[in-house]
């Protein structure tokens, strides 16, 4: 039997209160906010109780508010947002929670769904957040070397530095990125007589 949006929405505000910072309904799913002290008690409920039943974690993933909506956000920078699937009630939610923005942490919630291992490193990797009691926190897309977090939106499109491997010290090595900077120019659309001649002959 489906669950409705609204009704889940109802179920959440009653049972976690003001917990719940905001609830939205809109594109076919409820999305709440969450504090990022109460994630893992809050998704032990939604994935435990017979209410909610979210016995599945789709995705997990970070965000950077950093320059949204045109420089006008000024709310935390960092988001990491869950996406859950009850398939017991035929249900989807969005759970968000805002994160510190100079140091970015949650608490981890591989020990409720264990998927959420790869999907907490890619965002470690990736954004820099950090997923306290994550059993092997650590890169997954990068190089144990890596400098950075490239989905930061401050993170330069050329990178930091540069690996290549040296024939004479016969291993890797990391350098300062040597790449200069280049301008895309678009392409030029010129006039195709070829799709004039179609057009004719219609």
């Amino acid at each position: 039997m489906s669950l409705s949006n609204e009704k889940l929405a109802e179920r959440l505000a009653n049972r976690f209160g003001d917990d719940i910072k905001e609830s939205v309904i809109a594109f076919g799913e409820v999305t709440v906010v969450v504090p990022a002290a109460k994630v893992l008690e809050i998704c032990t409920a939604l994935h435990e109780e017979s209410n909610f039943s979210f016995e599945q974690l789709i995705d997990l993933c970070g965000v950077d508010y950093l320059e949204y909506g045109e420089g006008r956000w000024n709310g935390p920078r960092y988001a990491s947002v869950y996406h859950l699937l009850s398939v017991k009630n035929n249900v989807r939610l969005r759970v968000r929670a805002f994160l510190d923005d100079e140091m970015p942490r949650v608490e981890s919630v591989t020990g409720i769904w264990s998927v959420a291992n790869w999907f907490e490193r890619e965002a470690f990797d990736m954004f820099g957040i950090m997923f306290d009691n994550h059993p092997d926190l650590r890169r997954i897309l990068t190089d144990y070397g890596f400098i950075g977090h490239p989905f930061r939106k401050d993170f330069p499109l050329e990178g930091h530095v540069e690996m290549r491997y040296d024939p004479e010290r016969k291993r890797v090595v990391y350098e300062p990125v040597s790449v200069e900077a280049r301008i895309n120019v678009p392409r030029v659309i010129r006039h195709d007589n070829r799709y004039e001649e179609l057009s004719k002959g219609e």
